[in-house]
């Protein structure tokens, strides 16, 4: 999808919880110690706000076809949404593994077979998945970054955030120096040998270095994920501090890159691709994205998906923000929480509500408005579709569709000794 520069062009103590929709599956793995759940209802919502941005991304119209708040909100969602459920996602492991304090002895054992288990079932059907709607499709990555977040599950939230910041400091400049040696000859050889390659035409090189969401540069936002699952949200200074750390990475990142790489330094690397996403190793090198190689000076910009540290920096800001005004909303706007509720319902069975929107395009036919350029009809049925379902849904079961089929998976980790 083309992309400009506006305006220019994955529920034990029932504490202050919600009757209706319940907690999200991942909430009921929450250690007893740590904060009220009901504190995290608001990360539910903020897991809705992803899955409608994937949606905005996926069905809504082009940012060229857009105008005004059109594309402010277009804008927001390209890149930023994606980002949003993988910082997402490592909150979920930590609701896992332990969340203010990591589980040890067979409790840990336990833990970290769930999420391998997760890992490899997400990999899976992001690989299946990858077979019929081709590589946008975020699950197969989610698999691999669970599976290399396993020895990080212990570390302490201080660590943990040092760790997601040396990454974004270093991991961009490594997968540009790595997909410059990545010659289309290497790159055959690798994935003729490639079985996941050959089945969805996303293989492990994709997976690691040169697909939409590469693990070397995305580990950042599911470190940092991480870090922030380590801190109690419910309390005001620890809001008022993130909130400050976010506005601060927003303004730095974005504004020293536009200073550095001027105006153009926020347009997407996906912008001159078939697709809406991209990476900075993709449109680097000669990966899978299809991009043309570009100059070193693309290190500065800061554009959706180029997965450069200013891009990487400023999307983690973004993601707490996010996360920190949705909690603080729940949290002191009860009118608001009662009435979001279908809503949160949406965040408590993402996973069900971001394959759906797949399925759904495939089944179902074009929604009205489709061939008109700059609607934003088919998007919007797609977000009402999603709220109905989920609020309908969980009115009579604890977990969505896909939810429950993943907990009934890691069963066998009780077995783990």
């Amino acid at each position: 999808m083309t992309q400009i520069q506006p305006p220019q062009e994955a529920p034990a103590p029932r504490e202050h919880s919600l009757p209706r929709p319940r907690t999200s599956p991942e909430s009921a793995a929450q250690v007893p110690d740590g904060p009220s759940m009901g504190r995290l209802v608001g990360v539910d919502l903020a897991r809705a706000l992803a899955v409608f941005g994937m949606y905005i991304v996926h069905i809504g119209p082009k940012l060229s076809a857009t105008h005004g708040v059109g594309s402010w909100v277009r804008f927001l969602a390209e890149g930023h949404s994606s980002v949003l459920f993988a910082t997402l996602a490592g909150f979920s492991l930590m609701l896992i593994a332990g969340r203010r304090e990591p589980k040890t002895g067979l409790a840990g054992r336990q833990a970290k077979a769930r999420i391998a288990i997760r890992a490899v079932i997400l990999l899976a059907l992001g690989t299946a998945l990858a077979m019929e709607y081709g590589e946008v499709i975020i699950f197969g990555f989610y698999g691999v970054y669970f599976l290399i977040a396993l020895p990080l599950v212990r570390l302490s939230g201080r660590t943990l955030a040092i760790i997601a910041a040396g990454l974004a400091l270093v991991t961009p400049q490594l997968a540009f120096a790595l997909s410059s040696l990545l010659s289309e000859s290497v790159q055959g050889s690798i994935n003729a040998h490639d079985p996941l390659e050959r089945l969805s035409g996303v293989g492990v090189l994709d997976l690691l270095l040169t697909g939409f969401y590469p693990t070397i540069t995305w580990m950042s936002f599911v470190v940092a994920g991480m870090a922030l699952a380590r801190l109690d949200l419910s309390v005001p200074a620890v809001q008022r501090r993130l909130a400050a750390l976010g506005a601060a990475l927003v303004v730095g990142a974005y504004g020293l890159s536009l200073l550095l790489a001027g105006k153009d330094a926020l347009k997407s690397m996906a912008e001159g691709g078939s697709s809406s996403s991209g990476s900075a190793a993709s449109a680097m090198g000669s990966g899978s994205g299809g991009m043309p190689e570009l100059p070193m000076s693309e290190l500065l910009s800061a554009g959706p998906h180029s997965g450069t540290t200013f891009d990487i920096i400023g999307s983690v800001g973004v993601a707490i923000l996010v996360i920190v005004g949705t909690t603080v909303l729940i949290d002191r706007l009860p009118l608001l929480r009662r009435l979001a509720k279908p809503v949160i319902a949406v965040g408590t069975m993402s996973l069900t509500a971001y394959v759906g929107h797949f399925v759904a395009q495939s089944l179902l036919p074009s929604a009205p408005g489709t061939a008109t350029p700059g609607s934003w009809i088919p998007v919007l049925t797609y977000i009402v579709g999603a709220i109905v379902f989920a609020a309908l849904w969980s009115r009579f079961f604890r977990r969505g569709p896909l939810e429950h089929l993943l907990n009934v998976a890691t069963k066998p980790a009780k077995y783990i000794r």
